[in-house]
């Protein structure tokens, strides 16, 4: 079969589900505010997937469920019941203690874990993300919070003795913001969302959390986890229009920080919103064009590999794709020859076939807009290289390998955030460096090469250009105890297993003069277990 007749031959009939992946719609009515699901008789926003199945009347999309249209209204309760629950960092949730914090979370690990099948099956549905990928993000999620539960201990074992300095007795940790919005994107829409939420909620602030707008329904599983394992007030869930319930919340000036993956724009309306930005605290995740420079002396095979899962794992949709390869002119009909043979050999097909690799986009306004910047570069002298790239079928869309990309192309500075792959031919090294000099995002760049005396020189330059220089490898985010942020336009905050937990935090301390009055006081306090914070508890 060509690649054509794989394309129009796609989606299957109903009756070629397997049992095991089907799925019967859900309605979700619910919603958690103030320790309490409440039901929901408004209006209903309709889900569909992004999988078309072909029935008497030919193919369409599947029908996956509703969920809430809140309004403002609700918004704001839920706002109200996160700030009652924090109580100006007086409520029970930022006063308890690290241990008992800790053993909450423990709790909604194991509730968590349940609900793994359901949850798995709802996001290759919701997002199209293959089965495989969407069982290793709901591991890798809980990978994640146990790995920030260990370091919170860590956090709080080095805390959890009294300094002395200058004649003064102090004691130094680390204390909640007070009250997070919290809002994940539709491309990671459990594992990135959690990567917020978490650690946020272990350091002792409440949450009022909006899931993306691909990957609702996958949270429903876990309403009644989040109810059960935490106080009132401590997670609070919103669904709906983001631009009519979101705004709302940051003119009340009582969000303390900002937790948000998606676009600058978005995000810069958001913090335009709060009436006093200074107080807010931002942690986000944001634009990203990272490149590949494929250098003369390169491992040509190794080179297409790691270009290959870089530019379209997921089918691109991910803020560490590689969405721009530069190639050297001397292996440029070789790389591209080869990549282009590699793209034929990828499978496509639906989200639940074993091994596949390109399955239909979430986002229905992405089909138009990729044909769009397709059309663009080619009015401006570039050729898709590739047999049936850009080729459409209802929401999927083959990869398109368009070259010679140049600066006149919206390919050239947008980010495309789906499988079409520009490539730009360089002569010399200082054009792909310029690139990233000159571009507005900073997040990650990959360089491929075997010598030391061209590659060395590189990377002292992108290092002050991006937070990540991937040698002989596809940009990505893990291990998950690496760092993870960018400069510009690509993010705000650094995000790790250790680093969220001191972002969504600050260091505070108890202080006083080395007296005989103030060390009996403290020895009190210490001895009698009177304080949470002023405490010499050791957590094994």
């Amino acid at each position: 079969m060509t690649i054509e007749e794989k394309i129009e031959n796609i989606f299957p009939a109903e009756t070629a589900v397997p049992d095991a992946a089907r799925l019967a719609p859900l309605e979700q009515k619910e919603y958690l505010i103030n320790g309490k699901i409440k039901n929901w008789t408004g209006a209903r926003h309709e889900v569909f997937s992004p999988v078309s199945l072909r029935g008497k009347n030919g193919a369409a999309r599947a029908r996956l469920g509703s969920y809430p249209l809140m309004t403002e209204k609700e918004a704001l309760e839920a706002l109200d019941a996160a700030a009652d629950a924090y109580d100006e960092g007086r409520g029970l949730w930022p006063t308890l203690g690290v241990e008992a914090r800790i053993a909450r979370m423990e709790d909604f690990v194991r509730r968590m874990k349940e609900k793994r099948a359901e949850v798995v099956n709802l996001l290759m549905w919701e997002i199209g993300k293959s089965l495989e990928d969407s069982a290793k993000e709901f591991d890798r999620t809980v990978e994640y919070i146990v790995d920030t539960i260990n370091a919170l201990k860590d956090l709080d074992r080095t805390s959890s003795r009294l300094s002395v300095a200058q004649g003064i007795i102090a004691q130094i940790k680390r204390a909640p913001l007070g009250v997070v919005l919290c809002m994940g994107p539709y491309n990671y829409p459990l594992n990135e969302t959690f990567t917020t939420l978490i650690p946020a909620i272990l350091m002792g602030n409440t949450v009022v959390f909006k899931p993306p707008k691909y990957g609702v329904l996958l949270h429903r599983p876990l309403l009644e986890a989040f109810r059960d394992s935490f106080p009132e007030g401590v997670v609070n869930t919103l669904y709906g229009e983001g631009r009519k319930i979101i705004g709302p919340l940051m003119k009340t000036g009582k969000v303390n920080v900002l937790a948000f993956i998606g676009s600058s724009k978005v995000a810069d309306i958001l913090k335009q919103q709060h009436p006093k930005p200074h107080r807010l605290r931002c942690v986000l995740g944001l634009d990203a064009k990272n490149a590949g420079i494929i250098l003369p002396d390169a491992d040509i095979d190794q080179a297409v590999e790691e270009c290959l899962a870089g530019a379209l794992s997921f089918n691109g949709q991910r803020c560490t794709a590689l969405k721009i390869l530069f190639v050297h002119r001397s292996v440029l009909g070789e790389f591209t020859g080869k990549l282009v043979a590699a793209i034929e050999n990828l499978p496509l097909g639906m989200p639940w076939e074993p091994k596949v690799k390109l399955t239909p986009l979430p986002e229905d306004d992405k089909i138009p807009y990729l044909a769009e910047v397709i059309a663009d570069a080619k009015e401006h002298g570039a050729k898709v290289i590739n047999e049936c790239g850009g080729l459409t079928n209802g929401n999927f869309v083959y990869p398109a390998v368009v070259c010679p990309a140049g600066d006149k192309m919206r390919l050239w500075r947008e980010e495309q955030f789906g499988p079409v792959i520009p490539v730009a031919p360089f002569s010399d090294i200082s054009e792909p460096l310029k690139y990233v000099v000159d571009s507005d995002f900073g997040q990650q760049v990959s360089v491929f090469g075997r010598d030391m005396d061209k590659i060395a020189p590189m990377l002292d330059t992108l290092v002050n250009q991006v937070c990540r220089v991937n040698i002989n490898s596809q940009c990505q985010r893990g291990p998950d105890i690496f760092p993870f942020t960018g400069r510009k336009d690509s993010a705000e905050g650094t995000l790790s297993v250790s680093d969220a937990l001191r972002v969504f935090s600050i260091r505070t301390l108890v202080a006083a003069k080395e007296s005989d009055a103030n060390k009996a006081l403290i020895r009190g306090i210490l001895r009698g277990r009177k304080s949470k914070f002023l405490s010499t508890d050791f957590i094994l």
